[in-house]
């Protein structure tokens, strides 16, 4: 009687290849709030990343042409007051990109073409009016020129422990 010791596998001698530190980011420093988000988007052009700062939240918007070691005085967007809990690129536009925080708002920023040479803390439109900090955002596609933003608040009860989910929808355009 035999047995089968190794299963027959397509993929049984497929080995993967590290990637070369150049092809990579490195010394980025990401966040450490502890929130369910990616705290990472990318588009054609870009990608972003949320980092730690002090004095409230901030994120980083690299070009996909610029890896390697990310200097620690490279230009952030920082304008929120608390941290930034997600951020999500537009669909239409890769040099718009929307922030959510902990400070109750939403920012949206438009990043130059040639991408950050000093740090960014005038945004296009800020939206206020949330009683909650807002949790993750989510562009959707429906118009070219308008840009709608879902925003899910999350409302603790401390006694509780429960949360209560409220989707905000904003609609503007240029």
């Amino acid at each position: 009687m035999s047995r089968k010791v190794v299963r027959s596998s397509k993929f049984r001698h497929v080995f993967g290849q590290a990637v070369k530190a150049d092809q990579c980011y490195d010394d980025i420093r990401i966040s450490q709030m502890t929130w369910d988000s990616n705290f990472c988007t990318v588009n054609p052009r870009f990608v972003a990343m949320i980092v730690d700062a002090s004095g409230g939240g901030a994120f980083i918007v690299l070009p996909l042409n610029k890896t390697g070691r990310i200097d620690m005085s490279y230009p952030t967007v920082c304008g929120h007051t608390g941290p930034v809990l997600d951020i999500e690129f537009c669909p239409h536009n890769d040099n718009i990109i929307a922030s959510a925080s902990e400070d109750c708002s939403v920012m949206v920023w438009e990043i130059p073409d040639n991408g950050l040479t000093s740090p960014l803390t005038e945004p296009v439109v800020k939206l206020d009016g949330h009683s909650k900090r807002v949790g993750t955002l989510s562009c959707l596609v429906y118009e070219m020129c308008t840009l709608y933003l879902t925003i899910n608040i999350c409302k603790t009860d401390k006694a509780a422990q429960t949360r209560d989910q409220w989707i905000v929808t904003w609609r503007f355009s240029k």
